[in-house]
């Protein structure tokens, strides 16, 4: 894995060379391809250097950060063509996927934290440099102070982990089990946060609406799924207080989802809206999750990935159409059917993508997530329902109300995409639709 971060590391430099921004884009897709094929599909450790391995769960993650990180550079067009601190930019962009990279390849819980917690700072240089309203800081406040209030009595915990085993290994820690309660929510609290779980979602939304358009993709692709990863991970040392604690946050995260949902359905701002839908999928996640099943383990880590894609490609669809109009409000953006005839296809198919429609990942995540959450309370039927027919409503929703109706009068001309858009989309789509044909490596790796 030290080559991969080398390599990373030597992107750096060229940052600062004029007219380099594609080519860096050109070697993060290189890069993606070339972790294609290391994998070999092995539930062990393997590429082990000092501190660094990857194992499936960390594998698919790093994967998905890269290709994400490369689609946020195709995305962010404007930044190079206005000349908008495009050299900070592509190194901001670099540093926050050399930190991923290292979140999701650690082998040890304390390295892992460090990482965790660091790529929180280019996340927010990324909001409070390249958003688009006067309200960013507010929004990387929220995003800074949600995360670290909940991220020091996690380090203690690391702390005592350490003075208990002797180690920090991921591997080595999965050998003990404790039954301290304390612990248990010094540990888990972090990642609820990051989730984010309904309650602490508030962070989310005021982010998303903020960001420029690579910050929501960094931030529904990469960012939630780090919460979602560290649970992978430490849930397995503290199944007991799991098995008594654990239900509390499986009503929290499906009353709120349903909840989230309805909030959806009220929305008018596109990616206010794209970004709550995200916080309802999250809350599944999860549920699911914390049922310590099998197929709750590897359901909500396939909708994780599923998820990334999705939510990222409705956001560059959501930019698309704020780049032509200037605005991002529903009422502004209708009709898009009659002004981006060819785009509609691509809101057609990211939406039916967003309520889990064959053959996308989500839906094998969902249906997993729906055995297991069942298969845990027969009760909970009832808001798993619920969540379900608001995921097709809102994502309908969107969909009709923003091609469809009468064109705002303000918008003369037609205006088709151009083919980086295209492309752009249909890198999040192909993935999206294909990896179902893959699907072992999603559902095998325990």
């Amino acid at each position: 894995m030290l080559k991969i971060l080398f390599f990373l590391l030597f992107i750096l430099p060229i940052c600062f060379v004029k007219k380099m921004f594609w080519t860096v884009q050109n070697f993060l897709f290189f890069m993606s391809f070339s972790l294609i094929l290391m994998n070999n599909m092995s539930n062990y450790w393997i590429n082990i250097s000092y501190f660094l391995g990857v194992d499936m769960m960390s594998y698919g993650l790093m994967l998905l950060s890269l290709w994400i990180c490369s689609l946020m550079l195709m995305a962010s067009e404007s930044i190079f063509k206005y000349n908008n601190y495009s050299n900070l930019f592509l190194f901001n962009l670099i540093m926050l996927l050399i930190l991923l990279f290292l979140t999701f390849s650690s082998m040890s819980l304390f390295m892992f934290y460090l990482f965790f917690e660091s790529s929180l700072i280019p996340t927010l240089f990324l909001i409070l440099g390249w958003g688009y309203q006067p309200e960013r800081l507010q929004a990387g406040l929220y995003l800074l102070f949600y995360t670290l209030f909940v991220s020091l009595p996690m380090l203690i915990g690391i702390f005592y982990l350490f003075n208990k085993m002797g180690t920090m290994n991921f591997y080595l820690m999965n050998n003990y089990l404790f039954n301290y309660d304390l612990l248990y929510f010094c540990m888990i609290f972090a990642f609820l946060v990051k989730m984010p779980m309904f309650l602490v979602h508030l962070w989310l939304p005021k982010a998303h609406v903020e960001a420029p358009v690579s910050g929501s993709m960094i931030l529904a692709g990469i960012m939630l799924k780090l919460g979602g990863y560290g649970l992978l991970r430490v849930m397995s040392f503290l199944q007991i207080l799991g098995m008594k604690y654990n239900f509390i946050w499986i009503s929290i995260s499906l009353i709120g989802g349903v909840l989230v949902s309805f909030i959806c359905l009220r929305q008018t701002d596109l990616k206010s809206l794209i970004a709550y839908s995200s916080v309802a999928h999250m809350g599944i996640v999860l549920a699911g999750m914390l049922t310590m099943s099998y197929w709750g383990l590897c359901g909500s880590y396939t909708l994780m990935i599923g998820h990334g894609l999705c939510s990222s490609g409705l956001f560059c669809l959501a930019n698309i159409s704020y780049e032509r109009l200037g605005s991002r409000s529903l009422l502004i953006n209708k009709g898009l059917l009659n002004f981006m005839p060819a785009m509609a296809l691509w809101w057609f198919l990211l939406s039916s993508g967003n309520m889990a429609a064959p053959p996308t990942l989500n839906l094998l995540g969902e249906i997993s997530l729906l055995n297991s959450i069942v298969n845990w309370s027969w009760f909970s039927m009832i808001s798993l329902s619920l969540l379900s027919f608001f995921s097709a409503a809102y994502s309908l929703y969107l969909y009709s109300f923003s091609q469809h109706g009468k064109i705002f009068s303000g918008v003369y001309s037609f205006s088709s995409g151009k083919i980086r858009e295209y492309l752009l989309l249909m890198l999040h789509w192909l993935p999206l639709n294909y990896l179902i044909l893959k699907s072992e490596s999603c559902m095998l790796w325990l």
